[in-house]
C-alpha cells in the first residue's frame, strides 16, 4: 500500500521512506498480542517522525489488526470444526459414555472459553434434574445439585426445550430461585450462564451449561456452538441407549442359536455402518456417500433427497419423534439440525425393518446433518471472503495490487482477465421485513454458489446483489447478463432482474473500474424496471441510442455500426448512395416525391433505394423507434466520417 509524499523537507526523512507496513507485518508473523500493534505508532510519534509517516503507520496498523482479527477468528472456526468432529468420531466409537460426556463438556468449555461447563440430565423417576458432568468446578455442592423441572436456569430450559442465557444469575428475576440452587451456584461464584436442552427427537433429555464467574454476554455464535455439542451428547446418550437395548436383546436371544445368529447379524451390520460413518466423516465425505455406506449395510437402496421432495407427512413425523417413519414400503428418517429441515433418507422397499436397522438409519441421518452443516459452513464462510474482496474493489479504497491478486487466486478468480460487473435485484413484494430479508439471503446464496462455479465474486449491495464474472472468450456483455438473470431466477423460484457493465479490465490496478462499472450496471437495472421489463438481463448496447446515456463510456462507433452498418457497408461494397438517401428521405419528411427532387433522380429509383434499404435493416426500420434510432446514427456518422457529406439540414416540410 503506497500513500503521497508531501513536497516537503520532512519527506526526505529516511525514517519516513520505510513500509510503514513492515513492523506488522513482523507482528502478525509471531503472533503478538493486540496491544503490540500500537508500538510502532508509539516510537514514531516519540521520534518526531512526520505526520505523514505517522498516518500511514495507522492506516497500517489498522489493516494489520483487521487481518489477525480474521486469522483468529478462521483459527477459532477450525477449532469449532475439527472439536466437532472429533466429538462425533468418539460417538461413532462409543465405548463409555461418561468418557464422552466428559469430553464434550472439555471441549465446550475450552472453545468458548468459560471458567466452568457442566452436563445435568432428567431423572424420569424422580421427576427432576440431576448434575452429571462438570468441568473446571470447585463447589462439592455445585457438583451435586438437584433441580426440580422449571427451578433455575436450567430447569426453565427442560421445561422450555430452548436456550437460556443471563449475564447475572443471582440478579435475573427471570428465573425459579431456590435456596438449594441459589447456594450452589453462590459457592461456585457463577454469574454469566447459557443452558441449552439436550434433545431426543421432541424430548428434553438435558441441559448443556457454559458458565463464567463473572459478567459476560455470550454471542449468537456462542450459543449455536454449544447447541452443537449438546446434540452430540443426546446422540451419545441415545447411542448408549442402544447399546444397552442391543446387550438386552442378546441376552433374550440366548435361548434360540438361530435367532442368536440373526441378531449377531443385525449387531454387525450397525458396527459396520457406525465404522463406514465414521470413516466417512474423518475423510470429508458427502451425504451421497453416507447413502450408499448404509445401502450396502442395509442391503436395500437408500437415498438422500431435499426436504421438498420428500413425503411431507412422514418427514415431519420423523422430525417430531426423533425416529425412522415408515411410508407404505419405505422408512424415511428425517436430516434435521435444530428446528430446521436438510432433507431426508429414504431406504426404499424394506418395510420389515429390524429395530436396530431402524437405529442405524436414524444414526446416518444424524452423520447427514453433520456433514450438511459442516459444509454450510465453509460455503458461507467462502461467499464471505469473495463479497469482502468484491466490496474492496468497489469501494476504491488505497489497495495493494499484488495483495488483491493473491486474495482473487485463492478463490480460482483472475482479476487480471477481462470481466462484467452484473446488478441483480430480486422482483418480489414482500408482505413484512422478514419475508424481505429471506428474499435477499435467497438470491445471495444463488448469487454466491454462480459467482463460485463461474471463478467470479458476490456480494450483497444496495438491497440486491452484485457480481463479478470473467467474460468468456467470443461473449458479449448483453449475453452473460441474460445469462445470469435465467440462472438466478431458476434457483430463487423468482423473477431477478440483472443489469450489465461493458467489459472491464485490470480490476487491480485502476481504482475505479470497478465502481463505474457498478453503476453503469445499476444504470441498466434501473431501465429494465422502467420499461416493464423485469427478469430480464440486459447492457447499455441492448437499449439502442438509450444505451449512449447509459454506458459509462460513450461507444459511438459501436452504436453507428449496430443501427446502420449494414447500409454504410452495402455503400462500401457496391459504390451505391443508400445512406445519402437515407438521409434525403428523413430530410424530406419520409416523403418519396420530394427525397427525388433532392437527389435529382427518378422516383422509381428512390422507392428502389427504400427497398433496398428495408431489406438491410429489418421491415420494422420506419416505426417511430427505429426511425429515431436510424437518424440519430445518421447524424453521429457524418460527424465522425469526413466523406459522409454534408448535413441535409432541417425536414423538409
Amino acid at each position: 500500500m503506497s500513500h503521497p509524499q508531501p513536497h516537503t523537507a520532512a519527506a526526505a526523512d529516511p525514517q519516513d521512506a520505510g513500509d510503514p507496513q513492515a513492523p506488522f507485518l513482523e507482528l502478525l508473523a509471531r503472533g503478538a498480542s493486540a496491544d503490540a500493534y500500537e508500538q510502532p505508532v508509539l516510537l514514531a510519534r516519540a521520534d518526531g517522525a512526520p505526520a505523514a509517516r505517522i498516518a500511514a503507520l495507522e492506516a497500517a496498523k489498522r489493516l494489520a489488526l483487521g487481518v489477525r482479527e480474521e486469522m483468529e477468528g478462521r483459527r477459532r472456526r477450525e477449532a469449532e470444526l475439527s472439536a466437532l468432529f472429533e466429538t462425533a468420531h468418539d460417538l461413532a466409537g462409543l465405548r463409555d459414555l461418561d468418557a464422552v460426556l466428559q469430553a464434550i463438556v472439555q471441549r465446550a468449555r475450552s472453545l468458548l472459553r468459560t471458567d466452568v461447563a457442566y452436563l445435568t440430565l432428567n431423572d424420569p423417576l424422580r421427576g427432576d434434574t440431576r448434575m452429571r458432568v462438570t468441568e473446571g468446578s470447585v463447589a462439592a455442592r455445585f457438583q451435586q445439585l438437584r433441580l426440580g423441572m422449571g427451578e433455575g436456569l436450567g430447569g426453565l430450559v427442560a421445561q422450555t426445550a430452548r436456550p437460556y442465557v443471563t449475564d447475572n444469575y443471582s440478579q435475573d428475576v427471570r428465573f425459579q430461585h431456590t435456596s438449594a440452587i441459589d447456594a450452589g451456584v453462590r459457592d461456585e461464584g457463577l454469574q454469566a450462564i447459557l443452558g441449552v436442552p439436550l434433545m431426543l427427537g421432541s424430548q428434553v433429555i438435558g441441559v448443556l451449561f457454559a458458565s463464567d464467574r463473572r459478567t459476560r454476554v455470550f454471542e449468537r455464535e456462542e450459543i449455536a456452538l454449544l447447541g452443537s455439542f449438546a446434540a452430540l451428547a443426546a446422540a451419545a446418550i441415545d447411542a448408549a441407549n442402544l447399546l444397552t437395548e442391543t446387550r438386552e436383546a442378546l441376552a433374550g436371544l440366548e435361548r434360540a442359536n438361530e435367532i442368536i445368529r440373526d441378531r449377531s447379524k443385525v449387531i454387525e451390520r450397525a458396527s459396520d455402518v457406525h465404522d463406514r460413518l465414521a470413516e466417512l466423516v474423518l475423510r470429508g465425505g458427502g451425504v451421497h456417500d453416507v447413502a450408499a455406506a448404509v445401502s450396502q449395510v442395509l442391503d436395500g437402496a437408500v437415498e438422500f433427497t431435499d426436504a421438498d421432495a420428500a413425503p411431507a407427512q412422514a418427514l415431519e413425523a420423523s422430525r417430531a419423534e426423533g425416529h425412522a417413519v415408515r411410508r407404505g414400503q419405505d422408512w424415511v428418517a428425517a436430516v434435521a439440525a435444530g428446528g430446521e429441515l436438510l432433507g431426508a433418507l429414504v431406504l426404499r422397499g424394506q418395510p420389515d425393518l429390524d429395530p436396530v436397522d431402524q437405529r442405524t438409519l436414524e444414526r446416518a441421518a444424524m452423520v447427514t446433518s453433520l456433514l450438511l452443516l459442516a459444509r454450510r459452513s465453509a460455503s458461507e464462510a467462502e461467499q464471505r471472503v469473495r463479497g469482502e474482496l468484491l466490496d474492496d474493489l468497489l469501494d476504491a479504497r488505497d489497495r495493494d495490487p499484488r495483495l488483491l491478486r493473491e486474495r482473487a487466486a485463492r478463490l480460482a478468480a483472475d482479476l487480471d482477465a477481462t470481466h462484467v460487473v452484473l446488478a441483480a435485484r430480486l422482483e418480489t413484494v414482500a408482505a413484512d421485513a422478514e419475508e424481505e430479508a429471506a428474499a435477499r439471503r435467497r438470491l445471495g446464496a444463488a448469487a454466491g454458489h454462480l459467482a463460485a462455479t463461474r471463478h467470479g465474486l458476490a456480494a450483497a449491495r444496495d438491497g440486491g446483489t452484485v457480481l463479478l464474472l470473467p467474460l468468456a472468450a467470443g461473449g458479449t456483455a448483453s449475453g452473460l447478463a441474460s445469462l445470469v438473470a435465467k440462472r438466478l431466477s431458476t434457483a430463487t423460484h423468482g423473477t431477478v432482474t440483472v443489469g450489465a457493465s461493458a467489459p472491464v479490465d485490470r480490476l487491480a490496478t485502476r481504482t475505479e473500474t470497478a465502481s463505474v462499472a457498478y453503476a453503469e450496471a445499476g444504470r441498466c437495472l434501473d431501465a429494465l424496471r422502467v420499461l416493464g421489463r423485469a427478469g430480464e438481463g440486459a447492457a447499455a448496447e441492448d437499449f439502442g441510442f438509450l444505451g449512449l446515456l447509459l454506458a459509462d463510456s460513450r461507444d459511438v462507433s459501436g452504436f453507428v455500426t449496430r443501427t446502420i452498418g449494414e447500409v454504410v457497408s452495402y455503400d462500401a461494397r457496391r459504390g451505391t448512395d443508400l445512406v445519402r438517401t437515407l438521409d434525403a428521405y428523413f430530410a424530406a419528411g419520409s416523403s418519396p416525391a420530394r427525397t427525388k427532387d433532392a437527389l435529382h433522380v427518378h422516383v422509381n429509383t428512390v422507392a428502389q433505394r427504400l427497398e433496398r434499404i428495408g431489406h438491410l435493416l429489418g421491415p420494422d426500420w420506419q416505426s417511430p423507434e427505429r426511425s429515431l434510432e436510424i437518424r440519430l446514427a445518421l447524424r453521429l456518422h457524418r460527424l465522425s466520417d469526413p466523406d459522409a457529406g454534408p448535413d441535409p439540414g432541417p425536414d423538409i416540410r
